[in-house]
């Protein structure tokens, strides 16, 4: 299917207001430059209420921001979230719009983490904080109101990588019950360059320089990019992981690791709800206030999670 026009026309905006650089962006310009897109972001959640708090993380205590949907008796279904940014950018600020809507869409007590970024924080930081937050909320589940048996992990972009780590590690541990995995638009696999990944290289809303530049922040030297740990799509052993609601973008350069994902699960036995967005481009979903799909794919996720948590 052709690009989206309104997409299209987003894309022919941003080029227009700051034309592509050759030369690998600042760690400062990637963060500003997220912060500004996602204020195109729309969240129509008038019912949600929210708190601060901070749970303890491997290397001190990490910020989160607690989503409450209102009518929702406690104990309710639980959504952990990690914010996409390519592991060097993004906040629980960058995200509280998509994080609102989310909650509000789901009806799931939402806990947004604030992780720690490359490159002050290399790999496996991230990893380790992702895992030590949906450790403490499955512990300290009563207390926020949420029903540790019905655990959702899930998150946007980078967010996803994080998402599916967790998931992965739970299995392999034994230790986490989670209910199902929520990943939107997720980056999977840093190994190997994909069809998707070299059509839209450029002019796509996520550029290569910058991909590689996030890459080389957050690895560091020695670490194989290879590594399940980074590239949740070259585990071997997918058994056992919870049920997969997988949202990809026809023109995102990380559509085909998303949709081969979804096939290696479904090939594992895992149950997934897979769905390829015609037209779209990478981080769509966090577009509402120019793309009206952004607000379809929202419910879409929000119906597919009640079914998955039984709500």
């Amino acid at each position: 299917m052709p690009l989206d026009p309104l997409a299209k026309r987003l894309l022919t905006m941003m080029a227009a207001a700051a034309p592509q650089a050759r030369s690998r962006p600042s760690v400062e310009v990637r963060r500003q430059s997220l912060a500004k897109l996602m204020q195109f972001a729309r969240a129509e959640a008038p019912d949600v209420t929210t708190s601060d708090g901070r749970l303890p993380g491997p290397g001190g205590e990490l910020p989160y921001r607690l989503y409450a949907p209102a009518g929702t008796e406690a104990p309710a279904p639980g959504f952990v979230f990690f914010h996409g940014g390519g592991l060097v950018a993004g906040s629980i600020a960058t995200h509280e719009r998509i994080a609102a809507a989310l909650a509000h869409a789901t009806g799931c007590r939402l806990v947004s983490v604030d992780y720690r970024l490359a490159p002050e924080h290399r790999f496996p930081a991230a990893v380790d904080d992702a895992i030590a937050a949906t450790e403490w909320v499955a512990r300290e589940a009563a207390s926020l109101g949420i029903d540790a048996d019905r655990l959702v992990i899930g998150g946007d972009s980078a967010g996803a990588t994080l998402a599916a780590i967790v998931c992965q590690n739970a299995a392999q541990t034994a230790g986490l019950s989670i209910a199902a995995q929520c990943l939107i638009c997720p980056v999977l696999d840093f190994e190997e360059t994909s069809p998707s990944r070299e059509a839209f290289a450029e002019g796509h809303l996520i550029d290569r320089v910058t991909i590689e530049a996030d890459l080389s922040d957050y690895l560091p030297d020695g670490i194989d990019p290879a590594d399940p740990r980074v590239s949740p799509l070259r585990a071997t052993r997918l058994t056992g992981l919870p049920t997969a609601i997988i949202h990809t973008a026809e023109y995102d350069p990380m559509r085909d690791e998303g949709n081969a994902y979804a096939r290696k699960l479904l090939a594992a036995g895992v149950a997934v709800e897979h769905v390829c967005h015609d037209g779209m481009v990478h981080n769509f979903h966090a577009m509402g206030a120019i793309l009206p799909q952004a607000q379809l794919v929202l419910s879409q996720i929000g119906e597919q999670v009640r079914r998955a948590v039984k709500t």
